[in-house]
């Protein structure tokens, strides 16, 4: 099931979600500049920028909380590792990011975003601290927002591509279905990845932690009658 576009309308354009996602797609094109130089200088900088859990961990254990290494947790959130990667990721935030933005404003939304997308980083870190593997992409903060949505507007249609074999079909689902069977994925999946032989991969516990982030944060949000009101959203 591929969402497609949700039919929930913002009250103002969602500049903040526009400027991530030509943030990102900036910074795929510097990623392809390296490519052409070789895979050398391409890995070099995922390793330099991307999130390395081992080394994070061994910089903090000296005390070193305001290293290069604890950037790596902003700068990760603007690599991707493939055209698929990238274009996956913008999907789900172009979709249910102008939404969230337009409840939070836009401060509020790029505060939480990048909040949310380090919070993520950690749960992956937390999970294997020792890890030499570097991680990047924007799916943890992506997933902050996919967690913020489903508690906003659980009752929004979104269309999505909905495959049956061979065949495929356009249908509206309510959010919290989407939003819950995807988040329902990431935890199989994140307990499935568990084990003595953990290795590169989707960072499914960055997922986890971020959407529980953003969930969490909506439901405060709600709780205090804070952010914006937005449109109403037709069921029908």
């Amino acid at each position: 099931m591929i969402p497609l576009r949700d039919a929930n309308p913002t009250r103002r354009p969602a500049l903040v979600t526009l400027a991530i996602v030509i943030a990102c797609g900036v910074a795929f094109g510097w990623e392809l500049g390296l490519l052409a130089r070789g895979d050398a200088a391409f890995e070099a900088a995922i390793t330099e920028w991307g999130v390395v859990p081992g080394r994070l961990t061994a910089a903090w254990s000296r005390g070193d909380l305001l290293s290069g290494e604890s950037v790596t947790l902003l700068t990760s959130q603007f690599l991707h590792a493939g055209w698929l990667h990238l274009l996956g990721n913008l999907l789900y935030l172009w979709i249910f990011g102008n939404n969230v933005e337009d409840r939070l404003g836009r401060a509020g939304f790029l505060l939480f975003y990048l909040t949310g997308g380090v919070l993520a980083g950690l749960t992956q870190v937390a999970i294997d601290p020792e890890s030499t593997i570097p991680t990047i992409g924007a799916s943890g903060a992506i997933a902050a927002t996919l967690g913020a949505y489903l508690v906003f507007f659980p009752r929004a249609r979104v269309t999505s591509l909905v495959f049956l074999g061979f065949f495929y079909q356009l249908v509206r689902i309510p959010a919290a279905i989407v939003l819950g069977l995807w988040f329902l994925l990431q935890l199989v999946d994140g307990i499935g990845s568990l084990g003595p032989t953990q290795g590169g991969g989707v960072a499914f516990f960055a997922h986890i932690g971020g959407f529980v982030f953003g969930a969490v944060v909506a439901w405060l949000v709600g709780l205090l009658g804070a952010g914006r009101p937005t449109t109403r959203v037709g069921v029908g």
